[in-house]
């Protein structure tokens, strides 16, 4: 399985919209095959931070998503709202 933890740092300016367009991609992607969990937390220390969590069956699944079209609308949008860091985990 891999996991992926995604950082977003917003400003307060553009946290609302990042949240909505984030809850977006979590419902379509939780529906991609090999879609194990998919979920947007908050910081409770931070509220310029947000992490997307989302777990995979394999690197086939995973590359599938990278090509959904929700992936390849949504992605973009995020990043033009706040910077983006991803951490991989393999287990």
């Amino acid at each position: 399985m891999i996991r992926l933890n995604v950082f977003i740092q917003v400003s307060e300016a553009n946290r609302a919209e990042a949240i909505e367009v984030s809850k977006t991609l979590v419902k379509h992607s939780l529906n991609d095959a090999g879609c194990v969990a998919y979920d947007i937390f908050e910081s409770a220390t931070r509220k310029d931070v947000l992490m997307i969590c989302e777990t995979w069956k394999d690197a086939a699944s995973l590359d599938a998503h990278m090509k959904s079209p929700h992936f390849v609308k949504l992605v973009p949008q995020i990043e033009s709202l706040g910077s983006m860091k991803l951490e991989q985990f393999e287990f």
